[in-house]
């Protein structure tokens, strides 16, 4: 977690953030939202991070207990990534977010 100083913050908002607080985990945490992935499934489903950022991001969500890590042992090795307890009950405020998406942001409305 690179925000040290907000996890022992009184602020709720300051401690929320420090997990949540970067452009991509909430998106990451939205694509494991119904499903276990593996990298590349997960690099190929946002498109638009690279690999370095998906690899410090998953790292950062699995330290704070938000996404869990499974290796297992095969040749090749494979890793695969799903939502803790903790991770799951972010979602009904990403729900949330997508629901205000909707309502409020729509690309239509830019064009």
């Amino acid at each position: 977690m690179k925000n040290e100083g907000f996890r022992y913050s009184d602020c709720p908002m300051h401690r929320s953030m420090a997990i949540l607080g970067t452009k991509w985990k909430p998106i990451v945490i939205y694509a494991l939202r119904e499903r276990t992935a593996r990298f590349g499934q997960l690099h190929a489903s946002i498109g638009s991070i690279s690999r370095k950022v998906l690899t410090t991001t998953l790292k950062e969500l699995e330290q704070d207990e938000v996404i869990f890590r499974e290796e297992f042992k095969e040749i090749p090795p494979r890793v695969e990534y799903s939502l803790t307890e903790r991770g799951k009950a972010l979602l009904p405020i990403m729900y949330e977010l997508v629901k205000w998406d909707k309502e409020y942001c729509e690309i239509s409305e830019h064009k």
